[in-house]
């Protein structure tokens, strides 16, 4: 028979050019014979759609063929490895993982081994040398596609982050966050501070998947930003249950700079992040303003502070939240709270100018408090209400919360 081997001194062998002729003859029985095997050894290979199926075939023919060539001319080891996979379509490397490639790599050898190994020593050091060169590849090749797809990922999220500051959020910006693993739900919030010297984002993202929070990073820098969003039941608080971004940004706080730290208030969604954004970082422009601001400090807790720089969004907020609902409930709550607050918050002075009790003075602090969560007697409580009955009479015409009492009919307590 023409591709029947010469013995030599024992062992069974023939010239590299008989050979590489036999070997050309074969790869196509090599290949069907691989893809055989591939569907009787691999149960992943035979879920994969026919498509997927067939182009890992293509990559095993492409293996064969390349060690062909590389068996006439092993110099060229780099170049044709590289082309088995060059052969694939891109999406392959989505669908197919390291560990299933090696053991398409190992099935394949053992194929090629099986039928072509005995036919001389040469042949066979020769494919146990190119799959360890196939193998190397390989992992080269998926180291690539992994440092591409972080790079990619890294200026995917840095868009997504300045897309939530700026505002200028589109139809695409949910597939945006679908396409980073995104696997957060419900609440969002975002955090705003420093950036540290020495910044780890793997550090970040670990301990934010501790406190069960998913998170975006966003360094713009000298500025951190931290887009938090609830993901999977994180640990919980034994009083109040689930664990509050305030919380969850005080656990986050080592990981930034020197400075201020500030956290927007909660949206439902993170589509609406932007609105949580917009106060975080007004807040944190503003936050040097508060000498005894803690860190983290709430962009709500500066809502003076943001007021007095312009931020339209704090002025509505205190007139929204504060001055609105106290005049909607009693004129009487807003005058009692102008006066307490004229008069350096003292009881007595309020209860001369309004003519009543210090008691009806108590009683109806104690129900400003009740409609707006604000207790008017803390010194920070005050500056808040101060701005926000301020801001409110400005954008009124109704002068009653000024007008202090004719001294006619108010003189009889409540």
């Amino acid at each position: 028979m023409p591709d029947r081997p010469a013995r030599s001194g024992g062992v069974v062998g023939m010239d590299k050019e008989a050979t590489l002729a036999w070997l050309r003859r074969i790869s196509g029985d090599l290949a069907t014979a691989t893809t055989k095997r591939l569907e009787e050894e691999l149960p992943w290979f035979n879920e994969m759609p026919a498509s997927r199926r067939s182009a890992v075939g293509l990559v095993a023919q492409a293996g064969i063929s390349s060690f062909i060539q590389w068996f006439d001319d092993p110099t060229s080891t780099p170049s044709v490895a590289a082309d088995i996979f060059a052969a694939a379509p891109r999406e392959l490397l989505r669908s197919v993982s390291l560990q299933q490639t090696l053991q398409l790599v190992r099935l394949t050898v053992e194929v090629v081994e099986e039928r072509v190994a005995s036919k001389s020593e040469q042949l066979r050091d020769a494919i146990l040398l190119y799959s360890r060169e196939v193998a190397f590849t390989a992992a080269d090749v998926y180291a690539r596609a992994a440092e591409s797809r972080g790079l990619w990922d890294a200026r995917l999220e840095a868009l997504v982050v300045d897309s939530i500051l700026t505002g200028e959020t589109d139809e695409e910006l949910p597939s945006r966050i679908a396409a980073l693993g995104w696997h957060g739900h419900g609440e969002s919030c975002v955090l705003v501070g420093t950036t540290p010297r020495a910044f780890d984002v793997d550090y970040v993202r670990r301990t934010a998947r501790k406190l069960g929070v998913d998170v975006l990073i966003g360094v713009q820098g000298s500025r951190l930003v931290l887009v938090l969003g609830r993901a999977h039941p994180g640990p919980k608080n034994e009083d109040t249950g689930e664990i509050s971004f305030a919380q969850i940004a005080l656990g986050l706080e080592p990981y930034f700079g020197e400075g201020h730290l500030v956290l927007g208030p909660t949206v439902d969604a993170l589509v609406d992040a932007s609105l949580s954004a917009r106060a975080a970082l007004a807040g944190f422009a503003v936050a040097r303003a508060w000498r005894g601001a803690p860190r983290p400090v709430e962009a709500d807790d500066l809502l003076p502070e943001r007021a007095l720089a312009g931020d339209p969004l704090a002025k509505r907020t205190l007139v929204e939240r504060v001055y609105q609902p106290l005049a909607d409930h009693s004129t009487d709550l807003v005058t009692t709270l102008w006066a307490y607050l004229d008069n350096g918050r003292s009881l007595e002075a309020t209860a001369r100018e309004l003519f009543v009790h210090p008691n009806t003075v108590r009683y109806r602090l104690k129900k400003v408090g009740d409609v707006i969560g604000w207790d008017a007697q803390g010194a920070r409580e005050a500056l808040i209400l101060q701005t926000s009955l301020i801001l409110g009479s400005m954008s009124t015409t109704d002068a009653f919360s000024r007008r202090r009492p004719n001294r006619q009919g108010h003189g009889r307590a409540r």
